[in-house]
């Protein structure tokens, strides 16, 4: 069996690292950007200083959720002037794929901006059909975190609303599809293939969200590598 491969997705944002950290760090905030969640719902707090347990929920179709339980530490300043945050994960809802995992997030600052990055990993569920299941859920899972640290970049560094940058999005890869469609049925194959291939590589506008801006890969092993603080969470 293939070894599952790590989700890594980074970016550069030219905004404060407070800024930053409390867009990522507030659930009615990180709800608003992440496409992963539709709600996120932090659970009150034994003591001030444990880690913060939570809940968390996607819509997969109308009327139709899938929810989870997690729990989260995050690390402030270090001396090095970056900050990290690591949880656990779980859910226990039979339609969903992810049975547990774990993650963190790194934010780093640059001349450049904060590089902020993830590298997150779970254990898929449904047996032998969610292994199958698994290889192309990983890649849309990867995507859409992509795509959502884009969507946070726009709102930090341009002032764009995440719900104006769905829209965007949205009107974006209608048009794609209008074009595709057009082609197709007044153009002969050749042509209608090259206008294809030509909508879909196009770059979107500046202020639309994209995947594609985002590194996919780690370049160092230190971003590759989880924060220590995730070795001390218990399984939520």
């Amino acid at each position: 069996m293939a070894r599952r491969r790590t989700l890594y997705v980074e970016t550069v944002i030219r905004t404060d690292l407070d800024d930053l950290w409390r867009q990522t760090q507030e659930p009615r905030l990180h709800q608003r950007w992440d496409l992963r969640f539709t709600w996120i719902d932090y659970l009150p707090k034994a003591e001030p200083d444990a880690a913060q347990r939570f809940r968390y929920a996607v819509r997969v179709l109308p009327g139709l959720t899938v929810d989870g339980t997690g729990i989260s530490v995050g690390e402030r300043t270090k001396p090095d002037g970056s900050r990290t945050s690591a949880l656990r994960f779980s859910s226990a809802h039979p339609l969903s794929l992810i049975r547990s995992g774990s993650g963190y997030w790194r934010y780093v600052p640059t001349s450049a901006g904060i590089r902020f990055l993830t590298g997150y990993d779970y254990q898929p569920g449904w047996g032998r059909l969610g292994a199958l299941a698994d290889r192309p859920f990983r890649l849309l899972l990867g995507w859409g975190t992509a795509w959502s640290f884009d969507r946070l970049r726009l709102w930090l560094e341009r002032g764009v609303p995440p719900e104006v940058s769905l829209r965007r999005a949205l009107l974006d890869a209608g048009t794609r599809l209008a074009v595709c469609a057009v082609a197709w049925w007044a153009a002969p194959v050749v042509l209608a293939a090259a206008v294809t291939l030509a909508a879909l590589l196009a770059p979107p506008s500046p202020s639309t969200p994209a995947a594609r801006r985002c590194r996919r890969t780690p370049p160092d092993r230190r971003s590759s590598t989880a924060p220590s603080t995730l070795s001390t969470l218990e399984l939520p």
